[in-house]
């Protein structure tokens, strides 16, 4: 592999692992706050879907991507619902969100624009265009540097910034200030949290709002940015490999990322090399484009185990009377 098929691998990576890393901080805001989402994949969906459907119908990719952080918020207050106010199983209100989400993203879509369940390819102004950043003629001529800083740095959209910024300001808001500290506190310990005068339900809401808000731009950004419009269940499971990346990481940013970044590459890896021969055998490309799902199925295997989750993770709080 020479340095310039390694660049577009690389670039690749950061383009399929963006999706990846605002879901799986998504959930790391809802679970550590001790509300358990598997609804992450529905709520990608919904977004996708409407954030390509507005920005098709009006043609401005803004308007698409608010529409897409509102259907996911809606789904998200939907799970709330279930789980914190009236106290349900948080798992069977997410896997309903999914279902919810494959069947109306589809059939509404089916409605509007009578394209078999597609939106109309996004065009111009109706999409997320890459952009370029300041500096990239003036290090093109830099060896090493100036290739990794014009084909890996620049040259992506506003939404890969976006959530890459996302990582330290995470790590920002949960490890250092108050609002961080009650949010994990209320995952560990909720009726301590409750002794001290503070909301449990407010605060549960507040993370599954924020946990709505972000899979809402990773759907907008699979519709509006990586491809071009929406097509039925495009998310393609990556609601769950979110949250294998989100175990794997045992609910921490950083190292969220890295675990983004892994299965990101895996699937460029992919995309890229299809049927690889090797002397004696051939991979088959299903082999290469499972190899994001097996990678799934091995950490939720080998470290669930392992991982501990906040200790009022999937639990109802009561308030004590």
């Amino acid at each position: 592999m020479d340095f310039a098929t390694l660049l577009q691998v690389l670039d690749s990576t950061v383009r399929l692992a963006t999706p990846l890393l605002l879901a799986c901080l998504a959930g790391l805001f809802s679970e550590r706050a001790g509300i358990f989402d598997i609804g992450l994949e529905g709520k990608m969906l919904a977004a996708a879907f409407f954030s390509a459907a507005i920005a098709a119908i009006t043609g401005d990719v803004w308007m698409g991507l608010g529409a897409g952080i509102l259907a996911s918020l809606a789904l998200s207050v939907l799970h709330g619902l279930a789980s914190i106010t009236f106290r349900g199983n948080q798992l069977i209100s997410g896997v309903a969100i999914n279902f919810l989400a494959a069947g109306l993203t589809v059939l509404i879509a089916q409605d509007w624009f009578s394209q078999g369940g597609r939106t109309p390819s996004l065009i111009g102004a109706g999409r997320f265009e890459a952009i370029t950043l300041p500096g990239v003629e003036a290090m093109a001529g830099i060896p090493l540097i100036g290739p990794i800083y014009a084909e890996l740095i620049s040259g992506h959209s506003i939404l890969v910034y976006v959530a890459f910024a996302m990582v330290p300001l995470t790590w920002w808001l949960l490890y250092r200030t108050r609002f961080g500290l009650r949010l994990r506190a209320v995952g560990e310990a909720p009726e301590a949290v409750d002794t001290a005068g503070i909301s449990v339900v407010g605060l549960r809401y507040v993370a599954v709002g924020i946990c709505g808000v972000l899979c809402g731009i990773a759907g907008a950004y699979l519709a509006t940015a990586l491809q071009a419009g929406f097509v039925k269940d495009m998310t393609a499971g990556r609601g769950f490999i979110a949250l294998a990346a989100l175990i794997f990481a045992k609910w921490r940013p950083w190292y969220a990322l890295y675990a983004c970044l892994l299965f990101g590459l895996l699937q460029a890896v992919a995309l890229r090399y299809q049927n690889i021969d090797l002397g004696a055998f051939v991979v088959p490309v299903q082999f290469m484009d499972a190899l994001p799902y097996i990678l799934t199925v091995v950490i939720l295997a080998g470290f669930v185990g392992k991982a501990i989750p906040p200790r009022a993770g999937g639990e109802p709080y009561v308030k004590e009377r």
